[in-house]
């Protein structure tokens, strides 16, 4: 059961209504909000310490160690890379192109925050090294987060538990599977999967808008790259125009999230960290992708209540 908290009283608005925006939804949600740069003052809770899977969320971690490397001389954004078959995984970007493409790593990272491109995401992954990415973990110290490794080792991993061979077509493989067989899924299962809390995740976020996560032009270049994400339907659905979102999304069998910062007209920003589980596997599912930026603008507009 998700536990739902704040640090300050409650307003009119009941903490718990957020809970039941997931349950209205048909999922059960998982997040965590707080005002970028205030280290003690209020959050929104809801189950924001439970494991949860990452998905493409992850790809943050991966931002954060690309950027790092670039301000350290170790990597010259302009070069360009040759995208092979290797990545050609299906799904947006380079990840679905017929054919090879060579692209510049920084028009990589631009792919792989903006539009979620996965076979853009392990190029860089295995440019970097597992231990460039997990680096960034420990040194923000998110002690609720691990990883399996790139999208690669990710759908290895659902191949494998479908009973399937290292050329088996991954869509074949999902359209014969029973619920059952993907309920069970490791890639679905927090712990054996790729995961972090909806604490940790704000706590990156906040480490990279307060220029703490890398140098402040390294964090700046990532703040503008997730800003040009082009996926509406989640946390942007729940927010007025005039409030600047810049955020990354996450999705998997029966599991949609995103995660971003918010910025009003005033100034003041926020991070928030939403994971849902969806109660059904049906591929589009608009109210739970609704209720991501339901219950984060509640939450952002809690916490603003709460030090207006």
């Amino acid at each position: 059961m998700s536990t739902v908290a704040a640090t300050a009283p409650e307003t009119t608005a009941s903490i718990a209504s957020i809970a039941e925006i997931f349950a209205d939804a048909g999922a059960t949600g998982f997040l965590h909000a707080r005002e970028i740069g205030v280290d003690i003052g209020p959050e929104v809770t809801v189950g924001a310490d439970e494991p949860v899977v990452l998905a493409s969320v992850f790809k943050i971690l991966v931002l954060t160690a690309f950027v790092r490397a670039v301000a350290d001389g170790e990597l010259d954004p302009t070069e360009r890379t040759t995208v092979t078959a290797r990545y050609r995984i299906g799904g947006v970007g380079t990840a679905g192109f017929a054919d090879d493409v060579e692209v510049s790593w920084r028009d990589l990272a631009l792919n792989m925050m903006t539009m979620s491109d996965n076979a853009a995401t392990d190029v860089i992954y295995h440019r970097l090294g597992a231990e460039a990415v997990n680096r960034v973990i420990a040194d923000l110290e998110l002690r609720g987060t691990r990883l399996i490794g790139c999208c690669e080792d990710l759908f290895a991993s659902v191949i494998a538990d479908l009973g399937g061979a290292a050329d088996s077509d991954l869509d074949d493989l999902f359209t014969e599977a029973t619920a059952e067989q993907i309920l069970a899924l490791d890639a679905v299962q927090p712990l054996r999967t790729s995961h972090s809390t909806p604490r940790d995740v704000t706590t990156l976020l906040n480490a990279l808008w307060t220029d703490t996560a890398a140098s402040a032009e390294a964090c700046r270049q990532a703040r503008d790259i997730m800003a040009l994400q082009i996926w509406p339907h989640r946390l942007t659905s729940g927010f007025p125009g005039e409030v600047r979102i810049a955020a990354k999304t996450g999705t998997l069998p029966s599991w949609r999230n995103e995660a971003g910062v918010v910025t009003y007209p005033d100034g003041r920003q926020y991070a928030v960290a939403v994971f849902t589980r969806a109660d059904s596997l049906v591929d589009r599912q608009p109210l739970v992708d609704a209720s991501i930026g339901r219950a984060a603008f509640a939450a952002v507009e809690h916490l603003r209540a709460q030090t207006a």
